[in-house]
């Protein structure tokens, strides 16, 4: 498939094309959106020049426009991906919620061209980021959304529509009256397990410990999921130490320079896997 055909696979796909000059999310002239996606850490949309030069000459290739709700990450109801005709190809998708500025999601990508790769993402400078490191690693096989997964997955995707799921050091809300806004959680495991294919893969990762152990339970807890590392690699920082269910790295996991902060505060990475159980 050409590079034409593929641009005009996701603006198909999108329904609806993106206006000259906008970037992804922003609205037409004269409608107003609020963000709905809040985080500890401040974010902005404005894009210093050179990543503005980036997205002006690359985000046909790799961004998706999704009609929207009422803000900046949200979807519409109506609106819904057909992952083949995405990315011009029926091939296993592994979906990352969180890309960053796509350090994981593009060295993935990179390394298999066999596989289709889509990117969840609420900071748009770390989308600009993802793109120019697309571009510098030239891969096609990414498409990204900024989009909050909560919100958007339920409507966009339909059942077992994915082969793995990524979500690598998610935002922890540390604070506890915050940690019920936490994204892993039992109603969200739910989800991930009905676009998950029978035998499809949730990986998970923090550097929080706290956030591990829930991250462990949520999966255990879960009738969709398979703990395949249950009673490995005990915490003694857990309240339970005997318990352990944390699986070793994956290989496929790249040390991002977030978690090189994290190891240089002292923290180190718990991995989670969940499998997908056979429906029926």
């Amino acid at each position: 498939m050409s590079a034409n055909q593929v641009n005009e696979a996701v603006e198909a796909c999108a329904r609806g094309e993106q206006a000259a000059g906008r970037r992804p999310g922003e609205a037409p002239e004269g409608t107003v959106f609020m963000s709905r996606t809040k985080s500890f850490t401040r974010r902005t949309r404005e894009l210093p020049s050179n990543l503005a030069r980036t997205w002006e000459a690359h985000a046909r290739r790799y961004v998706v426009e999704p009609r929207r709700g009422v803000g900046y990450t949200t979807v519409a109801q109506d609106f819904t991906l057909d992952l083949a005709e995405l990315f011009g190809r029926s091939a296993p998708v592994t979906l990352e919620i969180g890309s960053g500025t796509g350090e994981q999601i593009v060295a993935a990508a990179a390394a298999h061209p066999e596989r289709n790769f889509l990117a969840l993402e609420v900071w748009v400078p770390g989308i600009a980021k993802l793109i120019s490191k697309a571009v510098e690693a030239d891969v096609d096989n990414i498409r990204v959304i900024e989009a909050d997964a909560a919100q958007a997955l339920p409507i966009m995707l339909g059942d077992a529509s994915l082969d793995e799921v990524w979500t690598f050091f998610p935002d922890p809300w540390r604070k506890a009256r915050h940690r019920k806004r936490r994204l892993v959680s039992d109603n969200f495991a739910l989800e991930i397990g009905r676009l998950l294919r029978d035998g499809g893969v949730w990986r998970l990762a923090t550097d929080w410990d706290d956030y591990a152990w829930q991250m462990r339970d949520v999966i255990e807890a879960c009738e969709l999921f398979e703990n395949p590392h249950a009673g490995e690699r005990p915490d003694l920082e857990d309240p339970q130490p005997e318990r352990g269910g944390f699986a070793p790295r994956f290989e496929g996991r790249v040390v991002t320079h977030f978690e090189t902060r994290g190891i240089d505060a002292g923290r180190h990475a718990h991995d989670i896997v969940g499998v997908r159980r056979p429906r029926g």
